[in-house]
């Protein structure tokens, strides 16, 4: 047991206390020696009740912590939380996320047999209520979010980004921390880093957790508009990293908007809409389906609004952002912690 690693779990949280119990409780319940392990809620100033159910739980649990993340984004509050961190092994775990009682033991076992520089597990979605439900079956599906693995890959696999994440400390102090422009899409950008530096990436079976999805329509937009609003600049400082599924949503809104702004004036632009919308809707119809029939047929008729959701949001956030940054296509510097940090030559990345 004294030669297990120092591992530090990390949460970084706001306003959480429909999910604290599930979240938190889980990661201290875990069957890692409790003397081998901290915990370190980087809290974003929550208004909820959520600091007063951490200290709560501080009062039977010695090794959690909690500091203050004044940014109140993701990336700042994982930053702040890795800068005090003691681990040997640095483990991110998300506020709306319950992961299995031996994750952290999995992702220590995993980085110490493969020499991965980061591990992560599938992200299974969960939730109550029929449109929960709805969005749980579609963001675990290729149809609703691309090509990413982690959504439903059930084999181990070497990949380009997992979810959450688990890295040996010294990935920090090699190539840096979060970078805290991005609000969304942080994980990527990171990730990519990481595979430009000669890192490696695993997605293991291994890793378990259940995620609870947004349950509802405006929320689901918002998240999702965000993630492709993100992504223009993840973009613009990895472009050596994207890929096709990425551009597919933006490539379908923009035919859309641009078929129906033809409509207003020409025949041939209304066959184009008509074209255009009834491919999608032919397309998100038949993936409704063949979901229907694995998960139930009660899901079949939100599906399609789920899918449209996912993809019209994404899309038409992606092209919000290559408006809104349209003049940052040499900026490729990363910001962390007061601190702008430009990209150095790659090619030594090999040395390590």
């Amino acid at each position: 047991m004294k030669n297990l690693p120092f591992v530090t779990v990390v949460l970084p949280i706001r306003n959480e206390t429909a999910h604290i119990e599930r979240s938190l409780g889980a990661v201290l319940a875990q069957d890692y020696p409790q003397d081998r392990l901290e915990v370190i809620v980087a809290d974003g100033m929550s208004t909820d009740g959520t600091r007063d159910m951490i200290r709560f739980y501080q009062a039977t649990h010695p090794n959690l912590r909690m500091v203050d993340n004044t940014g109140g984004i993701v990336p700042t509050g994982l930053n702040a939380a890795i800068q005090q961190a003691r681990g040997e092994i640095i483990v991110r775990v998300d506020g709306h996320t319950e992961i299995a009682p031996d994750y952290v033991r999995q992702c220590v076992a995993e980085i110490q047999r493969t020499g991965a520089d980061n591990v992560g597990g599938k992200m299974t979605a969960v939730c109550e209520g029929a449109f929960g439900e709805a969005v749980a079956e579609a963001t675990s599906s290729p149809f609703g979010v691309g090509g990413a693995r982690f959504h439903y890959s059930d084999r181990e696999e070497w990949v380009d980004t997992v979810y959450m994440g688990a890295w040996p400390r010294e990935v920090f102090d090699r190539i840096g921390l979060f970078d805290e422009e991005l609000v969304r899409n942080q994980d990527d950008e990171f990730n990519y880093r990481l595979l430009e530096h000669g890192g490696r990436i695993l997605l293991s079976p291994e890793i378990k957790s259940l995620y609870t999805p947004r349950d509802n329509l405006r929320a689901l937009w918002r998240q999702y508009f965000q993630y492709g609003y993100w992504k223009v600049r993840v973009m613009q400082k990895h472009a050596g990293q994207m890929r096709a599924r990425q551009f597919a949503p933006p490539a379908f809104v923009a035919a859309l908007l641009g078929s129906a702004a033809l409509a207003l004036f020409s025949a041939p632009g209304r066959v184009l809409l008509a074209l255009v919308s009834g491919a999608y809707g032919l397309a998100s119809l038949a993936a409704s389906v063949w979901m229907a029939r694995k998960a139930g047929w009660h899901h079949l008729p939100l599906l399609p609004v789920v899918f449209g959701t996912l993809h019209l949001s994404y899309g038409l956030g992606f092209l919000v952002g290559l408006a809104e940054f349209r003049d940052r296509w040499s900026d490729k510097s990363n910001t962390y912690q007061g601190s702008e940090v430009r990209d150095q030559s790659l090619g030594a990345a090999s040395e390590r």
